[in-house]
């Protein structure tokens, strides 16, 4: 059985069998405390000398952490236990007794990451994959429910999206191939086919950030739709936040309390969010003393001071159209500024969705692209697009690992990935 199943009234003076791993044991004369842990929690396992054999008391005073082990015995509601329930051991079988663990409390984050192998086994390590799981989960189920199709876009690529300071080059059968910054392009090729499409997949940035929510290969959910314009795709957005956020506190409610997260600020995540244009943002950081141009692009700590005082998160649509890549619509009302739209979240944390109106029209693409001192040639595929039946789309990339960290009230990116990879970390 698993721990979860055996944590209830109905299973007290049944005898319940478990294995785990040993996650805290202490000796008291004739008894030793054992809290036994699993893939679902922990419980308290009492080991009484006269009610097991000598050999296996003896193998329980000498258990060290992560021993692993199977424990039989009587179920007994004990409020002192730390579930509120304890097995009193009549029998134990040990699978190996393990090598002194290396880690201990207050063992820095630096060293965490250095045996990030073992620490994926602490509770709140493993408390962050079943919320990064559940996130996942939601996504798929809110999409499916709005009729949008799951793909999966090519990861060699062969010209940039983002920009090419932030490229992977990979050698490619004598070719040059780049790892995927944004499967945007190919979303939008998917969209003339299943109009309404998204993706979960890894992206790769070589960018030499060492903020707290960068990293170089990160998980990646974007989305495209035919016939939408930037308003309608910020409608969607919010309604995908205020989905994930509800939901997660009902799914995994334990999960977030083992990393102490503040419930009440997940339950206010509700519509409508804040949403300023570019130039009121703008006037909010110099409001909080922050020296910004009327054409800055705002980073992680402009971010940060920006959103620290909010309380749901905050759109800013129409930024101006030298501050953002080729492939963004003009507002056809004003050329200086593109239909697109950031979210932030609110606590500090800062951007979690990148979105916006394509164009859509060839020759302005052409325009755009020619703007950027790049080269169409490069980009031959991704224009022919609009050469067949072209139609208005819009779409968006969200940060899985950064919305993660957000919903967690985690102070760090790399607390959210298993094994993640930063300019500094390409092991373990």
């Amino acid at each position: 059985m698993h721990v979860n199943e055996v944590l209830s009234d109905e299973m007290v003076s049944r005898q319940v069998t478990v294995r785990g791993w040993i996650y805290r044991a202490r000796e008291s004369g004739s008894l030793v405390f054992i809290v036994v842990r699993d893939s679902t929690g922990i419980i308290q396992v009492v080991v009484e000398k006269n009610s097991v054999k000598q050999e296996e008391f003896e193998m329980a005073g000498r258990a060290t952490i992560e021993s692993s082990l199977e424990v039989t015995g009587l179920l007994v509601k004990e409020k002192k236990a730390p579930t509120g329930y304890e097995i009193h051991a009549t029998s134990l079988k040990f699978y190996q007794i393990a090598d002194v663990f290396p880690i201990t409390k207050d063992k820095s984050d630096e060293f965490l990451l250095d045996i990030r192998h073992l620490w994926l086994r602490s509770r709140e390590m493993t408390a962050t994959m079943k919320i990064r799981e559940t996130v996942l989960e939601l996504i798929r189920s809110f999409m499916k429910e709005r009729d949008y199709h799951e793909v999966q876009p090519p990861m060699f690529v062969g010209a940039s999206v983002e920009g090419g300071s932030t490229l992977f080059e990979v050698p490619y059968f004598g070719e040059k191939a780049y790892l995927t910054q944004s499967s945007q392009f190919y979303l939008e090729a998917f969209i003339f086919a299943l109009e309404n499409v998204y993706t979960i997949s890894p992206s790769f940035r070589a960018e030499r950030s060492r903020t707290r929510r960068h990293v170089t290969e990160f998980t990646h959910y974007e989305a495209e739709a035919a016939w939408v314009g930037n308003g309608e795709m910020m409608d969607l957005e919010e309604e995908l936040v205020v989905y994930i956020a509800g939901n997660l506190i009902s799914k995994r409610r334990e999960e977030l309390e083992i990393l102490k997260r503040d419930l009440a600020k997940l339950r206010n995540i509700e519509k409508p969010f804040y949403r300023y244009r570019y130039e009121k943002v703008i006037e909010l950081g110099r409001e909080k003393g922050l020296d910004l141009g009327d054409n800055t692009d705002l980073g992680e700590k402009e971010e940060r001071i920006i959103t620290q005082d909010f309380d749901k998160p905050i759109f800013i649509y129409n930024f101006p159209t030298s501050l953002k890549p080729f492939y963004h619509r003009p507002d056809p009302e004003d050329r200086s500024h593109v239909l697109n739209h950031d979210l932030l979240a609110p606590e500090g944390y800062g951007e979690i969705i990148g979105g916006g109106e394509r164009i859509w029209d060839k020759n302005e693409l052409i325009s755009r692209i020619e703007e950027e001192n790049l080269k169409p040639e490069d980009y031959q595929w991704y224009i022919d697009l609009r050469s067949y039946g072209s139609v208005p789309h819009s779409g968006f990339g969200l940060g899985v690992d950064r919305m993660v960290t957000w919903l967690c009230g985690l102070d760090h990116i790399n607390k959210v990935i298993p094994f993640p990879r930063t300019i500094r970390r390409l092991k373990p």
